[in-house]
C-alpha cells in the first residue's frame, strides 16, 4: 500500500463513499485496533445482563455490535443509534435477519437533541462516537445514557484523545503519523484527511473525558486501554 493516498473529502462527511470505505479506514487509522475491538467486546459481554438492552451509540456499520450479537445471541435487545443515512443503510442490511426477528433495531437518531427512548440497559457503547459531536452536546448525551443504565449497567467510552500538555500531545501525534506513515498512508493523504476532519473530529483530554463520565453520575470509571491519542474507558452506575 506504499504512497497510498486514500479517500478523505474536502470536508468530512459520513456519506456512502465513507461508509464503503469505513471499517478498513479504521483498521488502518487506529492502533492496536483489534485489541481495542476485543477489550470492547469483552467487556459488554461481561456486563451484560440476560432481558435487557445493549445500545451501541453512533452504531455507524454495525462493526462493535457484531461480535457481542454473535457472542450473546437472542437473549438481548440490540439498539443502534446513528445520524447518517448511508451507515443506516448499511448496518440495516448486515443485520436484516435478526431486525426481521426483531432482536435489533436500527434507528436514526441525532445524539445532539435525542436518545433511544423505553429502553432499560445493561450495556451502553460510545466507541468513536462523541468526538463528531460538539463539546456541548457532550455532556447530556453521557447523562442519558447514564440514564439509560440499570444499576450496575456499563458505559462503554472509546474516544482519540488530547495530551496533558501541548508538548506531550506534540509527541505522540508524531508517533502517531509514524504509524500510518508504516502502514502505507502517504503524506499527502494524511495532510488531506487531517484538512477535511478539522471542526468535525473534536478529541477532548483523557482526563476531560473522566469528568464527563463522573459528571453524570458514574462512580466507577477506569481507563481498560490506551495508546498514545486512543483510549476506552468502562464506567459502572452504581446505586446511589
Amino acid at each position: 500500500m506504499s504512497g497510498d493516498t486514500g479517500y478523505a473529502p474536502e470536508r468530512w462527511e459520513f456519506d456512502a463513499k465513507v461508509t464503503d470505505a469505513f471499517d478498513d479506514m479504521l483498521r488502518r487509522s487506529i492502533p492496536q485496533y483489534d485489541v481495542m475491538r476485543s477489550v470492547v467486546t469483552d467487556l459488554a459481554c461481561a456486563y451484560a445482563k440476560p432481558g435487557s438492552a445493549i445500545v451501541d451509540l453512533g452504531c455507524s456499520r454495525g462493526e462493535a455490535l457484531a461480535p457481542i450479537v454473535d457472542r450473546l445471541g437472542d437473549a438481548y435487545h440490540y439498539v443502534g443509534a446513528e445520524i447518517s443515512e448511508p451507515m443506516l443503510a448499511a448496518c440495516r442490511a448486515r443485520f436484516a435477519d435478526e431486525i426481521a426477528a426483531s432482536t435489533i433495531s436500527i434507528q436514526h437518531c441525532d445524539l445532539r437533541t435525542d436518545f433511544p427512548r423505553g429502553i432499560s440497559a445493561s450495556v451502553v457503547l460510545a466507541v468513536l462516537c462523541l468526538q463528531f459531536v460538539p463539546i456541548e452536546y457532550r455532556q447530556g448525551i453521557v447523562s442519558k445514557a447514564y440514564d439509560a443504565l440499570k444499576p450496575g449497567g456499563a458505559l462503554i467510552v472509546v474516544e482519540k484523545v488530547l495530551g496533558a500538555t501541548s508538548a506531550l500531545d506534540a509527541r505522540m501525534v508524531e508517533l502517531y503519523l509514524l504509524d500510518k506513515r508504516g502502514k502505507g498512508y502517504s503524506q499527502e493523504a494524511i495532510d488531506r484527511k487531517r484538512l477535511s476532519l478539522e471542526g468535525v473530529l473534536v478529541p477532548i483530554a483523557a482526563r476531560w473525558n473522566e469528568d464527563l463520565l463522573r459528571s453524570a453520575g458514574f462512580a466507577e470509571v477506569d481507563c481498560v486501554w490506551r495508546w498514545l491519542n486512543f483510549a476506552a474507558w468502562v464506567a459502572v452506575r452504581r446505586d446511589r
